[in-house]
């Protein structure tokens, strides 16, 4: 493969020049996912429906991502690679609903707190069941699922304030009686017609039962916000990861927010108004950092866990110009919205256009923050962004695997190699955005070279799997 061979080299050789300027003072660091989100779903990349001011206002004063995707095209697996730095099909988390994270992995949260932070998670899990003692959500009290039990605590979370998996995004707890939707409905004003969701939030002592009416994104950050709070006044680093599940289906908004919306349908008033409650929780977290005086030295990451949910045209998510949704490795079902605010390190006004994805994550956080990387597993599959980001290169060295159900996809640079099944097709994804004309007969040795190393990339995460099912082999 001497393409792919001499293109590694010289670039890993510009890498080996780049230094991160200034470490300075450790960051404090906040990953927000938000569940399902379209990369057209907000402000920052040109929807001029749904009213997203505070992530536009974040974009504005930081650096907007123009080609970040999601390690996988579902919800479970990108969670995975954010606290690990390893590709999801590595870990044993193909898809949602499968597998957990295994005790093996040295999490973010570990690297992290070894070092001296306060580590918080919040929101959805996604990564195994959080009981083993009743029915909850998808797996969890069921005695079939009880090895997936791992909850945010065994992976270097100090503290913890999360559900399993999907919950409606306004009174997470309930849904209307004997309602057949599952897509929206209207916010139960009388108790009388509420049923519970057959979930629940979960800390480390165990069912949370208070403040959990109203918008879900709220609710989640009346607990982040005390958890930041508390970590400043005792002079302490912190890592908040921050897991909206805005706007997953179910997706509820009050009517302050629905309001907003006068002239959309009642799936799209949900959907909409659900997204900009959580974007008010994002300016309301952003407010308190600068009251805290710490908004200078945190960084904030924000991105989705895949692309919007449901049929182009009869869902309102929006996946821009892209082809694909949820559960496609085309672009629009994991090129995801992203940015990063870090004011004392990243200038106003800021975008990129270099490939990332969010298994870069724990790599680059570590190096910006002076830290090794500890962990018996490897190989990771991100790369840290760091000395890339600095030096304003749109180029990856290395590049990016996917793999979901029957389709694979590799990402280098401008080319993408897209497979399902046997169908094998190259993509300039930066000439043509919706991946429309397969180009692979004009490159065939281009096209046979991506196609070998994204099939070795496949065979040596089939064998960590069997491993980790075997350990005595």
């Amino acid at each position: 493969m001497p393409f792919i061979r001499s293109f590694l080299a010289a670039a890993l050789t510009v890498l080996s020049i780049l230094t991160v300027q200034g470490a300075g003072e450790p960051p404090n660091v906040i990953l927000i996912m938000c569940d399902d989100l379209g990369w057209g779903d907000v402000g920052f990349n040109g929807n001029t429906v749904i009213q997203t001011p505070e992530l536009d206002r974040m974009a504005a004063s930081g650096l907007r991502f123009e080609r970040f995707y999601s390690a996988s095209a579902v919800c479970s697996p990108t969670r995975g690679s954010v606290l690990t730095g390893r590709n999801p099909m590595r870990l044993g988390i193909p898809t949602a609903n499968a597998g957990h994270l295994q005790e093996k992995e040295f999490t973010l949260a570990e690297h992290l707190g070894r070092a001296g932070y306060r580590t918080g998670h919040f929101g959805k899990w996604h990564l195994g069941t959080l009981t083993r003692d009743e029915v909850d959500s998808n797996r969890g009290g069921r005695p079939r699922h009880e090895s997936h039990f791992t909850r945010p605590s065994d992976h270097g979370f100090d503290t913890w304030f999360s559900t399993e998996a999907k919950v409606p995004t306004y009174d997470p707890m309930i849904k209307p009686v004997n309602h057949p939707a599952r897509l929206w409905w209207d916010p139960v004003t009388d108790p009388g017609k509420a049923e519970s969701y057959g979930t629940a939030y979960w800390g480390p002592d165990g069912k949370v039962g208070d403040n959990l009416r109203g918008d879900n994104s709220r609710i989640i950050m009346d607990r982040a916000i005390p958890f930041i709070s508390d970590a400043t006044r005792s002079q302490r680093n912190f890592l908040a990861v921050i897991w909206f599940h805005t706007p997953h289906l179910p997706v509820v908004a009050g009517p302050e927010m629905t309001a907003l919306y006068p002239e959309a349908s009642d799936y799209q008033k949900h959907y909409y108004g659900s997204i900009t409650a959580m974007d008010r929780q994002v300016g309301r977290l952003r407010a308190h950092l600068k009251e805290l005086g710490v908004a200078e030295n945190t960084m904030i990451w924000f991105c989705s866990d895949n692309g919007p949910e449901g049929q182009k045209g009869q869902a309102p998510g929006s996946a821009g110009p892209f082809s694909g949704r949820k559960r496609d490795l085309l672009e629009g079902g994991i090129r995801v919205p992203a940015l990063l605010e870090w004011p004392s390190r990243v200038d106003p006004g800021q975008s990129t256009a270099l490939p990332c994805f969010t298994s870069d994550y724990l790599p680059t956080i570590l190096e910006w923050a002076g830290l090794p990387f500890e962990n018996t597993v490897t190989p990771l599959d991100g790369i840290s962004l760091a000395p890339l980001i600095e030096a304003g290169l749109h180029h990856r060295p290395v590049p990016m695997a996917f793999e979901f159900g029957n389709q694979k996809a590799l990402i280098l640079n401008h080319f993408k190699l897209h497979m399902r099944g046997d169908r094998i097709s190259l993509f300039n994804i930066e000439r043509d955005r919706s991946e429309s004309t397969d180009i692979s007969g004009q490159f065939p040795i281009l096209t046979a070279q991506l196609h070998d190393t994204l099939l070795r990339w496949s065979a040596e995460c089939g064998a960590e799997r069997t491993i980790l099912k075997n350990p005595e082999q």
